[in-house]
């Protein structure tokens, strides 16, 4: 074979090939991919494995058996549900919910506690025509436990009432009177007594004496939760100092703490609102102060008597008007307005049942919804006069002032009292008092005291109407620092007091009053007339000072004004000694030094 044939045969197989020849090979390229593909299928044994799991799942094809083998639960009948109801008591409520009464954590629970026993001591004292003289004792028995004692000289309570005073919830002579008093609802010095015990397992102690010719009794009692019952678990005839007066000591589970949520906080500023009172306050720590600190009385005045007086028409709701219907001794609908509520002449009566179209002769127990909802319209529609204010007992301007000089070293103080006003039919009365400058920190946010009723008010500040009405005031129209929404800044202590026959407490540990629109107007005019006057005041210290600063100027060139005199007219030494005292005098009278 040639060489020309060789290389043809060369390029016949690795040049062109025949059409079927091309044909098979492209095929066999053509199918490598997808044999490639299939391979991969076939070779995806972990799917496969995962299926042939998911297949075997044998223990939950056992649970799903074991369900429905199980036996079908029976279900609760009616009477069944009927059987387990049975009455809550107010005491077993509240161990439960103890928080609401303030008593949610140690700290504030022994401050709590401090705080019921005085405001009863200082009710029972004013009630009973005595100055109070007060003494609170906290002796700490080992790191978290402590026993509280509050002894006043008050009238005492009688032996029949000890028990249910101290050993039931919701008992108590206030809530039902429209009379200002400290206390409303006959809760506070009772839950104290309920926490001791959860807390301890030890009872309330009491001792009491309402006379000096009257035995001291001796209690020692529990309060049954399930039932809202005391449980004595001793009453003993003791020899006791006192001649009158009470003395209540509990021991509980707490944690004393400094700083501005203290006890001595508390009857520091108890202290300013009460300028009346005495008290004494012995601390765990003596050894740190002493002995007791003693907040000395201020007068010896007691706050006017208050007198109850009836609901205003204005602040009944339908409800109760058809309950005081029902339950009134008057013998028709005219009576009733006229005996049950205050405030309603005769004149008025008729006008409330002429426009309400209800017969005044009608027997109130005979008067429809209906009926009750016009007359509960018409009493809205008509003109009444606002409530007596003779049942409110302010502090007053004077012992504001006076009891802020004693309490705090400033350079101004201030003190208004609002005219007595109305919300819900409610009386109640508006008190701020006010001091600047001095040793107050003027770097920080002012310092506000609330008080409501001549009680400190300690925690939920934000959530207070006197904190929104004093962060609403634009205290910079007033010469001060004020960021936006937030307390004024400066060295100013306020002092804010809400007076009343019924305090709108946002919850029963009473720590903030509600944000009534009328409390909350009352209170910003209030801020704003010690606005105006803490103004002048800070006017009046920088004119002062401008005019200090310019003295100070002309004393420093006055000699210099001499001696250029002396260079020019030729004086002696004594003529331009001479000069130099008459331009100081001058100085001093155009200035009034």
């Amino acid at each position: 074979m040639s060489k020309q044939g060789s290389f043809a045969f060369a390029g016949a197989k690795g040049g062109k090939k025949p059409a079927g020849t091309a044909r098979k090979a492209a095929t066999k390229k053509a199918a490598k991919p997808a044999a490639k593909k299939a391979g991969r299928k076939k070779a995806a044994k972990p799917a496969a494995k995962k299926a042939g799991r998911k297949k075997a799942v044998k223990p939950t094809a056992t649970k799903a058996g074991r369900k429905k083998a199980a036996t079908p639960r029976t279900r609760t009948t009616a009477n069944e549900m009927a059987s387990k109801q049975r009455d809550i008591s107010v005491s077993e409520f509240f161990a439960k919910n103890r928080h609401l009464l303030g008593f949610d954590n140690p700290s504030k629970a022994l401050l709590t506690t401090v705080k019921e026993g005085v405001d009863n001591a200082l009710d029972a004292c004013e009630e009973a025509g005595i100055a109070p003289d007060i003494r609170v004792e906290i002796h700490q028995k080992d790191e978290t436990r402590f026993r509280i004692a509050i002894e006043d000289n008050g009238p005492g309570i009688v032996k029949s009432q000890v028990p249910k005073i101290f050993g039931r919830l919701l008992y108590g002579s206030k809530f039902h009177r429209l009379r200002q008093s400290r206390g409303q609802q006959g809760i506070g010095i009772s839950a104290a007594g309920m926490y001791g015990l959860l807390t301890t397992g030890r009872p309330i102690v009491i001792t009491t004496r309402t006379g000096a010719k009257k035995p001291a009794h001796h209690f020692e009692l529990v309060i049954d939760t399930k039932s809202n019952e005391p449980r004595v678990k001793k009453d003993l005839e003791v020899d006791w100092q006192s001649d009158h007066g009470t003395r209540v000591e509990i021991e509980l589970e707490g944690a004393y703490r400094g700083g501005q949520h203290s006890v001595e906080a508390y009857i520091r500023q108890i202290s300013l609102a009460n300028p009346h009172a005495r008290i004494e306050f012995l601390p765990p720590n003596p050894e740190k102060t002493n002995g007791s600190v003693l907040f000395d009385r201020v007068t010896e005045e007691l706050p006017p008597e208050t007198d109850e007086i009836k609901p205003h028409p204005y602040g009944v709701e339908l409800g109760v008007l058809m309950q005081m219907f029902r339950d009134t001794k008057s013998r028709n609908v005219r009576g009733c307005l006229q005996a049950d509520f205050s405030r309603v002449s005769g004149r008025i009566a008729d006008e409330i049942c002429t426009r309400a179209k209800v017969p005044g002769k009608r027997r109130p127990s005979e008067v429809t919804r209906d009926e009750a909802e016009r007359v509960h319209k018409s009493i809205q529609a008509t003109k009444i006069m606002s409530p007596p204010t003779d049942c409110i007992a302010p502090i007053g301007e004077d012992l504001l002032e006076s009891a802020l000089r004693q309490e705090v070293e400033a350079d101004f103080y201030a003190s208004v009292t609002r005219k007595p006003t109305v919300y819900r039919g409610n009386p109640f009365m508006i008190e701020v008092g006010l001091a600047y400058g001095g040793k107050l920190s003027g770097d920080d946010p002012v310092t506000a005291f609330r008080f409501a009723n001549r009680v400190p008010l300690q925690y939920q500040q934000g959530a207070c109407a006197i904190t929104k009405a004093i962060t609403g005031t634009d205290w910079k129209a007033y010469r001060m620092q004020q960021p936006r929404g937030a307390m004024p800044v400066g060295p100013m202590l306020l002092m804010v007091h809400i007076a009343s026959v019924w305090v709108p407490f946002t919850s029963e540990s009473k720590e903030a009053v509600a944000q009534y629109p009328e409390i909350l107007k009352e209170l910003r005019l209030g801020l704003q007339e010690c606005g105006r006057r803490v103004a002048t005041h800070i006017r009046k210290q920088r004119r002062e000072a401008d005019e200090e600063k310019k003295r100070a100027y002309i004393v420093k060139y006055i000699p210099q004004v001499a001696v250029g005199l002396q260079e020019i007219l030729g004086f002696a030494d004594k003529e331009r000694d001479k000069v130099v005292n008459n331009l100081t005098d001058v100085l001093e009278k155009s200035r009034k030094l």
